[in-house]
C-alpha cells in the first residue's frame, strides 16, 4: 500500500495489527428511495466539470446521528430487493490511469491519433503527456500520494502538479490490453465518473471514511496514524452489531477493517479467511454486509506490484458473487481507497466537513483540511438491479457506501459527512425487472507473471511523451473545467 517515510511500511504495520487480529480471533423503503440522498454536496455534477452549487443552493445539512428515513425506526429494512452488500476496494489508482482510455465515462481527450491530450509540467520547462505503461507492473514507491504529495498534486484545484509531485511515471496509464476484465466491468455495468476518494491523502486516512465517516484527524500511513484514537463517533461495524445486521471481513493476508484497531479487539469473529468468501458466496450465505480484502503484498496493485495479479483477484471475486446462489439479491461495490499519486484530470471538488477534529493529529500539517474530496477513482455497481448503459455523474466518495448500508436500515449517521453523501441509488432500478438477472459473461483478467514488479520493462517516461512547453496550447494541462 504506502510507505511510512519513517521506514516501516504501511504493509508492516498492518502484518503486526494482522497478527493482533489473528490472535484475538484465536482466543475467541418509502422516502429512502429516491435517486440519492437529500443534502448532498454537487448531486449531479455535469460530465467535465467539477463546478458545485452555491451555498444558497443547498439543502439543510443531515446532521450525525440522522435517518435517512426520520419517520422510520432504526433497523429497519427499507431495500429488501437488495439482501447482501460486497464491498472489493483495491489500492492507489485513479481513475485517469485505469478507466481514461475506456471510451465510457469522462477519461482522457484524445487526438486524431487517440493518444491522450492531457499532460502536466516536469518543473523543468518541458511536459510530460500521458503515456501507456510499458508493463503491467509498477515502479516502487513512485508514483505517491501522501498528504503533502497529494496536495502538490492538486495545485490548488488546477491538477498540474503530479510530475513535480512524484515524477513523469505519474502520468503513466494501462489499457483493455492490460485490464481486460475491468474493462468489461465498467462497460457492462454502471460506472462512476464522479466517484472521488474521501480525502487527499493515503490508505489509512482514506480508508478510515469508508469504515466511520471521517479519518477523525490522521493524514498518514504510519504507526502514528494507526494508533490514533478511534472516530468518536464508532464505526459502520458498531451500527451494524447494534442492530443485529451481519457482517464479516474475508481477508488474505489482514483483514483492512482493523485499520480502526478497536474493531479486531471488538469483533474478532468477524474477520474470515478469503477461502469462506468463496464457499458462502457459492451458497448464498454471504452475511448483509461484507467487505473482501485482497492480499496487500501482492494483490492490491500497489506499486510495485502487477496489476494484473490485482485484477485476477478481483475478477475471482465479482465473479464468485455473479454466479453465487445469492446474485438476484446482491449489490458489489468496486473500488479504490485513493489515487495512488497517479494523474486525473478532474478537479476534486468542495467536500463537507465530517466534524470538527482538524487534521494533523499523527503527522503535523501546516494547511488544508477534510473540506476537499481526494482524486477520482475507478468504481462500478454491480447488481442485478443495475441500470444498463448507464454512467454516474453523481458525485460519490466512500461515504456512500456507508449512506447505502445506512439507506437500506435506517441507520443513523456518523458524522457530516455520511450524513450528506449520496446513497448509490441513481445507479439502480428498484422498480423494474432486474436488467441483470442473468449475470454477463466477462472475459478474463489479463495474465499476471509477464513482467517484474518494481521494474516497468520500458523507459518512463517514453520519448516521445516528453514535448516542450510551446505544445500547450494544444493540450490538456490538468485541470481546464
Amino acid at each position: 500500500m504506502d510507505d511510512d517515510p519513517s521506514g516501516m511500511s504501511r504493509r508492516a504495520l498492518l502484518k503486526g495489527l494482522g497478527a493482533l487480529g489473528a490472535g484475538v480471533a484465536l482466543a475467541a423503503c418509502s422516502s429512502s428511495r429516491s435517486s440519492g440522498g437529500a443534502g448532498t454536496l454537487g448531486r449531479t455534477v455535469p460530465r467535465g466539470t467539477a463546478t458545485l452549487p452555491t451555498p444558497t443552493t443547498l439543502p439543510p445539512l443531515r446532521k450525525p446521528g440522522s435517518r435517512p428515513n426520520p419517520t422510520l425506526p432504526e433497523g429497519i429494512d427499507t431495500i429488501p430487493e437488495i439482501e447482501h452488500i460486497v464491498i472489493v476496494m483495491m489500492e492507489n489508482h485513479s481513475f485517469d490511469d485505469h478507466f481514461g482510455m475506456l471510451g465510457r465515462g469522462d477519461g482522457y481527450k484524445l487526438d486524431a491519433n487517440g493518444r491522450p491530450l492531457d499532460a502536466n509540467p516536469d518543473g523543468k520547462g518541458k511536459l510530460v503527456r500521458a503515456f501507456h505503461m510499458p508493463s503491467a507492473c509498477q515502479l516502487h514507491a513512485v508514483p505517491g500520494q501522501d498528504w503533502v504529495r497529494s496536495h502538490t498534486s492538486w495545485a490548488n484545484g488546477r491538477n498540474d502538479g503530479f510530475v513535480k509531485a512524484s515524477t513523469a511515471v505519474a502520468m503513466g496509464y494501462w489499457d483493455e490490453s492490460d485490464l481486460p476484465f475491468y474493462y468489461a466491468l465498467g462497460k457492462t455495468f454502471p460506472l462512476c465518473d464522479r466517484w472521488f476518494c474521501s480525502t487527499l491523502a493515503q490508505t489509512y486516512p482514506n480508508r478510515r471514511f469508508l469504515l466511520a465517516g471521517t479519518a477523525a484527524g490522521i493524514v498518514s500511513t504510519t504507526s502514528a496514524g494507526l494508533t490514533a484514537a478511534p472516530p468518536p463517533n464508532g464505526t459502520i461495524m458498531d451500527r451494524l452489531h447494534a442492530h443485529g445486521i451481519s457482517w464479516s471481513n474475508y481477508y488474505n493476508d489482514l483483514p483492512g477493517t482493523d485499520v480502526i484497531l478497536k474493531t479486531a479487539k471488538d469483533y474478532p469473529n468477524n474477520a474470515k479467511k478469503i477461502d469462506l468468501f468463496y464457499t458462502d458466496a457459492a451458497a448464498g450465505k454471504l452475511p448483509s454486509v461484507s467487505f473482501v480484502d485482497p492480499n496487500f503484498g501482492e494483490q492490491s496493485e500497489e506499486n510495485p506490484q502487477d496489476i494484473r495479479v490485482g485484477e485476477t483477484f478481483a475478477a475471482k471475486v465479482i465473479n464468485a458473487v455473479l454466479h453465487g446462489a445469492a446474485w438476484r439479491k446482491t449489490l458489489l461495490v468496486w473500488t479504490y481507497d485513493e489515487h495512488g499519486g497517479y494523474y486525473d484530470h478532474v478537479p476534486p471538488p468542495r467536500a463537507i466537513k465530517p466534524d470538527n477534529i482538524k487534521p494533523g493529529v499523527d503527522v503535523p500539517v501546516s494547511a488544508y483540511d477534510y473540506d476537499y474530496y481526494g482524486f477520482r477513482v475507478p468504481a462500478v455497481i454491480v447488481s442485478p438491479y443495475a441500470r444498463r448503459d448507464y454512467v454516474s455523474h453523481v458525485v460519490h466518495d466512500h461515504t456512500s457506501i456507508l449512506k447505502f448500508i445506512e439507506t437500506k436500515w435506517n441507520l443513523g449517521a456518523m458524522t457530516y459527512r455520511d450524513a450528506n453523501a449520496d446513497d448509490l441509488l441513481d445507479s439502480l432500478d428498484l422498480r423494474s425487472p432486474p436488467a441483470f438477472l442473468d449475470p454477463p459473461a466477462l472475459p478474463a483478467a489479463g495474465r499476471p507473471g509477464t513482467c517484474t514488479p518494481g521494474t516497468a520493462g520500458g523507459p518512463i517516461p517514453p520519448a516521445d511523451a516528453v514535448v516542450p512547453m510551446s505544445d500547450a496550447s494544444s493540450l490538456r494541462i490538468g485541470a481546464t473545467a
